[in-house]
């Protein structure tokens, strides 16, 4: 029987095999603890470079969830709250993960799945505008993912419209990057590590949807918001005794590239999928270019892939058709790919 190919996430497989080499051949030797051995000093010293901004703190953490509670805790008081899109992972994939560590999420429609420098502004001005604001949490932070979790991008002009309102109105940016790599891949990208650290407070790259067995690293890249963000990992749960195995993950992902290399393989087999989708004439959810793809499909067809292909369901569109989600990502073979297309040319 022939086993199911899953298209459904990009976090099927383990992780880059340079990645699997690198821990096997450093797997005896003894380092200190929790984050602070020669291989997440060297990962972190590579990120910084990239940025282009030597004063930035990198931190290593094990997952996207747990990234997002503990930077946004360690930046709100108590009253404070996160402003984000509807869809935004926060909001709607954590849980109430934020809620639990005692923070409103304000979430607003947005447009594409992203958040716009108006959106802020106009949470901003409900809030201080009400005579009865201080009974209500405070817009402090606004989180943002890139891709978003419809595979749309933001541009530099969209990041540096939020950076501009969030100076305005005294607020926190933080950008979520567990897909960062597919985003920066993407053939309508113009951002890079340096543009966006010059535009976020904090944000993270993402380690366990791009090739690592699992990881986050945050970068913090205002001064301000540094201090004692080691104990806020700690007390988050976050501190891996063996905080080698992160570094050595992003360190191999980092030195010659291996990061934007998997990338890429990742843009390349979803725009080929995604063009075949394309011939096939059916439309698509939402239009983008990154690993992500949102084809509008009859039911009749995805009933008979879903016997041989995983994929996940996002919305009935009408009475016989849906939105379903095909994702690609660094280890997507194409001879896989090609059996899908071929599958879909024959229904």
């Amino acid at each position: 029987m022939q086993q199911k190919i899953h298209f459904e996430c990009d976090y099927t497989e383990g992780a880059h095999p340079k990645i699997l080499k690198r821990l096997m051949e450093t797997n005896m030797e003894q380092t200190v603890g929790y984050g602070e051995d020669p291989y997440c000093q060297k990962a972190a010293e590579l990120i910084r470079g990239l940025c282009k901004k030597g004063e930035v703190a990198v931190h290593f953490l094990v997952g996207g969830t747990q990234a997002n509670l503990t930077v946004i805790s360690a930046l709100l008081r108590p009253h404070q709250a996160a402003v984000c899109v509807e869809t935004g992972h926060i909001n709607v994939h954590e849980t109430g993960a934020i809620e639990a560590v005692g923070h409103k999420v304000i979430s607003v429609p947005g447009k594409n799945g992203k958040l716009t420098a108006e959106d802020v502004e106009r949470v901003y001005r409900l809030h201080w505008e009400d005579a009865t604001h201080e009974h209500m949490p405070q817009p402090k932070l606004v989180y943002i993912s890139n891709p978003t979790e419809i595979g749309t991008i933001y541009t530099k002009a969209e990041l540096e419209a939020l950076r501009a309102v969030c100076d305005r109105c005294g607020l926190y940016l933080f950008l979520d990057g567990a897909r960062l790599g597919y985003g920066l891949a993407a053939e309508d990208n113009d951002l890079d590590l340096e543009s966006i650290a010059a535009n976020c407070d904090v944000f993270y790259i993402g380690g366990t949807k791009m090739g690592a067995l699992f990881g986050e690293a945050v970068v913090i890249c205002n001064p301000k918001l540094q201090e004692d963000f080691r104990y806020l990992i700690k007390q988050k749960g976050g501190m891996l005794a063996k905080g080698r195995l992160l570094g050595i993950q992003f360190e191999t992902l980092f030195e010659d590239d291996l990061y934007m290399e998997i990338s890429r393989h990742a843009i390349r087999m979803a725009e080929k999928l995604r063009e075949a989708f394309r011939e096939k004439g059916y439309p698509f959810l939402v239009e983008n270019r990154t690993n992500q793809i949102f084809p509008v499909m009859p039911d009749s067809v995805l009933e008979k892939l879903s016997g041989s292909y995983g994929y996940s369901y996002q919305e009935r569109v009408d009475d016989t058709h849906s939105a379903v989600r095909f994702c690609t990502s660094w280890a997507t073979k194409e001879e896989n790919v090609n059996s899908l297309i071929e599958d879909l040319n024959n229904c």
